[in-house]
């Protein structure tokens, strides 16, 4: 096509044609791209598109942001401001100038960690990590619940709140860790693994939340870390991840059972809400019984009809009999409606009372006295083993006494060393005119050995 246009054909190009041309060749070469550099001359247009020019010392290039591409909540650029666009190049005909059509603006910096997100993220599909196939469902009414977060932060809050609200008789677990800052992924990894795994300190859990408040990229970075990413793919029991804002995405996102927009949403996604439980369950009750007297008046109209065949055909005591069958079945009716309500009645009745039996302050202050009975353990129990070890040692050290040489000495015993300290345990080691040492309990003297 090059060739075509410019190769020497002698053809005369329009305006139109060669803009055209240009274009093809810019958007085909370069496709979309990342720049970074300085924003200058902003417009906010009335259509919602916004313009602007991005530079740099040695050069500056147009972009436009239609409107709609980026999300409501992103922060409007100001003149002077150090970005990142990420953006297709193309060519504006009607000027003749080509420009960048953006889809991303982030601050200057963050374009390294966008980079190691979009690689990871590409890594982890290719190994199945965010197979559909492996993800598993929640359980419908849970029990016992752990959430990995900061116990600080105001996702715990909102979370604890709603769940309170919802599921009063929920029992939740709390593996508190640091979301922010170097070795932060390591935390999340460990205490995931510690909860989802079985534990003599505490009964199975059914499932786990992963969570934390908004923030930058650079704040949610330690969700992004392949670390916590093969926690969660290798978590037993099903993980929620609810990082960040609606329109935040991690890693740990990707990887989950279930990705929760919010923190809240997530403990409205995880457990049902009781009030509505018990609507339902009410409505069925309702429904059984409109369907059992359904059942009665159906069957009392076939029976009239059948009884009404009987008599036109059959003699008075087959009337007799149809008229006891029906009876029969009128009682064997009456009995089951009024056992069958009854019964589910109480079924409901005895799940309220299981549903209000768990109670948290309860289990926390049987939790409580345990500690307090820890705590005087540990503060009763070193002295006692201080006091016996106290007593063996004075038991070996009068062994020692009895058994030592000084004892052996005071018996009558003495021990003789030649003028080296060596200890003469046979004739064999002395001579006549050497000179020994003789030690006995009260002291020593010395002599010389004769011929």
């Amino acid at each position: 096509m090059t060739g075509d246009f410019f190769g020497g054909s002698g053809r005369v190009l329009t305006v139109g044609e060669l803009t055209r041309a240009i274009r093809g060749t810019l958007e085909t070469k370069f496709g979309a791209v990342w720049v970074q550099g300085e924003v200058s001359n902003y417009k906010l247009h009335p259509s919602g598109h916004q313009y602007f020019t991005l530079k740099d010392q040695r050069a500056a290039i147009s972009c436009v942001i239609f409107r709609n591409t980026l999300p409501p909540s992103a922060k409007p650029l100001t003149d002077g401001a150090q970005v990142q666009i990420y953006g297709q190049i193309t060519v504006f005909e009607a000027r003749g100038q080509y420009q960048l059509s953006v889809q991303i603006v982030q601050a200057r910096g963050l374009g390294v960690l966008q980079a190691k997100f979009e690689a990871l993220k590409r890594k982890l599909e290719a190994q199945g990590l965010f197979d559909p196939g492996h993800k598993r469902p929640l359980p419908k009414f849970p029990k016992r619940i752990g959430i990995v977060t900061s116990p600080s932060g105001a996702a715990i809050r909102d979370m604890l709140n709603v769940l309170q609200r919802r599921a009063p008789a929920l029992e939740i677990l709390i593996s508190p860790v640091r979301v922010q800052g170097t070795g932060a992924a390591s935390e999340i990894a460990v205490a995931l693994r510690e909860l989802t795994r079985p534990n003599d300190a505490w009964k199975s859990l059914d499932l786990v939340v992963i969570t934390r408040g908004g923030g930058s990229i650079e704040d949610l970075w330690e969700f992004n870390e392949e670390i916590v990413a093969r926690a969660i793919y290798e978590s037993p029991i099903p993980v929620v991840s609810a990082v960040g804002h609606e329109i935040d995405f991690t890693i740990a996102d990707f990887v989950a059972d279930l990705r929760a927009p919010t923190p809240s949403a997530a403990a409205e996604l995880i457990v049902p809400d009781a009030a509505e439980v018990l609507r339902r369950v009410a409505e069925l009750s309702n429904c059984l019984d409109r369907n059992l007297r359904n059942f009665v008046s159906q069957s009392r109209t076939r029976l009239r009809f059948l009884s009404e065949r009987t008599l036109a055909r059959e003699p008075a005591n087959r009337l007799r009999e149809a008229q006891q069958r029906v009876d029969g079945a009128k009682d064997a009716l009456a009995r089951l409606l009024a056992r069958f309500v009854p019964d589910a009645r109480a079924k409901l009745a005895a799940h309220l009372r299981a549903l209000q039996s768990h109670n948290p302050a309860r289990e926390l202050a049987a939790r409580r006295t345990s500690l307090d009975e820890l705590r005087r353990r540990f503060t009763t129990a070193p002295p006692q083993l201080l006091q016996l070890h106290r007593q063996r040692f004075t038991k070996l050290e009068a062994i020692l006494r009895v058994l030592g040489p000084e004892a052996t000495l005071r018996r009558g015993y003495s021990i003789t060393t030649d003028a080296n300290g060596n200890v003469i345990t046979s004739v064999t080691q002395v001579s006549p005119d050497k000179r020994v040492r003789t030690r006995l309990a009260d002291g020593t003297f010395d002599s010389d050995v004769a011929g």
